[in-house]
């Protein structure tokens, strides 16, 4: 039971941790020392981790992978549309 909920509350850090860092980005329309790979590379692994914690039935770090994923996406989304306006 303990180990459950420092899974939940960790998971839920990480993960109000990186919607801040999306909306500062959203609000700054900056690109500039934000990387595009960072994005793929968090894309790509989230889909595998997500694959590899629904093969082990673990519920924490298959929603937290998938949450993940979805802040990628919008990550990106974000970066392109910052782009675009800076040109």
């Amino acid at each position: 039971m303990i180990a459950e909920v420092i899974g939940w509350v960790s998971s839920g850090i990480l993960l109000l941790t990186l919607a801040r860092q999306v909306v500062t980005q959203w609000h700054s329309e900056a690109t500039a020392g934000v990387s595009r790979w960072l994005f793929v590379g968090q894309v790509a692994a989230s889909i595998g981790f997500a694959l590899y914690s629904w093969l082990l039935s673990n519920w924490v770090f298959l929603i937290t992978n998938v949450a993940l994923l979805l802040t990628a996406l919008a990550g990106e989304a974000i970066y392109l549309r910052n782009r675009r306006r800076r040109r």
